[in-house]
């Protein structure tokens, strides 16, 4: 730690530990992760979260949630997940 500070003096060494802390503050854009990512084999899985997500999403986007609820629930946990896939597919992902 003496060389550091002999070399940059005592205002210089935390001059540049903030530089360092700000540097890694500012992060590309490539390591910026959106997407939005559900386990059905964990509770996220479950029939009424999924039912939730896509009212949450459908109104978030301005579609007709209500109808692709309703479709959702029109048949068994397959149905669900293969309606809630076609109608958020490309915003979520599904892995089982």
């Amino acid at each position: 730690m003496k060389k550091v500070t002999k070399k940059f003096g005592f205002l210089g060494f935390f001059s540049y530990i903030y530089y360092v802390n700000k540097k890694d503050m500012i992060k590309q854009k490539q390591s910026l992760n959106t997407a939005i990512e559900i386990d059905l084999t964990g509770p996220e899985g479950n029939a009424f979260y999924l039912l939730g997500f896509a009212t949450k999403l459908g109104k978030t986007l301005g579609m007709d949630w209500s109808s692709i609820c309703d479709e959702m629930r029109s048949g068994d946990y397959e149905n669900l997940v293969q309606v809630f896939d076609n109608n958020f597919g490309h915003l979520v992902t599904l892995y089982r």
